[in-house]
C-alpha cells in the first residue's frame, strides 16, 4: 500500500533531518526529506517564516538550523505519534 505523506509528516521530515545534522545544508535536507526543489523552498519558507528553523549564511552558502520552536515540534510531535500508535491509530 502506498501512503501519501502529510504535511506534518513533511515537516518533521524536515525538521528531523535538520536536527540530525544540528546545521544541514538544503541538499541534504532535499535527499533525506525526498521532496522536489520546489517544496522543499516552500516548506522551508513557510519554516522560516514560522519561526521553526533559522536560516543560515556563510559566504554565499546556505544552511539551516532548529529554533526552540522547531525542537518543540519535534518532541510534541513524536508524543502525538506514540499516542496514536498506542490506540492502534
Amino acid at each position: 500500500m502506498n501512503k501519501k505523506r502529510d504535511r506534518l509528516e513533511i515537516i518533521h521530515s524536515i525538521l528531523k533531518t535538520i536536527q540530525d545534522k544540528r546545521e544541514a545544508k538544503p541538499t541534504h535536507i532535499l535527499y533525506k526529506s525526498n521532496l522536489s526543489h520546489q517544496m522543499l523552498t516552500e516548506y522551508l519558507t513557510e519554516l522560516i517564516q514560522g519561526n521553526f528553523v533559522q536560516e543560515l549564511q556563510d559566504k554565499g552558502k546556505k544552511s539551516y538550523k532548529l529554533t526552540d520552536k522547531g525542537y518543540n515540534y519535534l518532541k510534541d510531535y513524536d508524543t502525538i505519534k506514540s499516542f496514536l500508535e498506542s490506540y492502534g491509530l
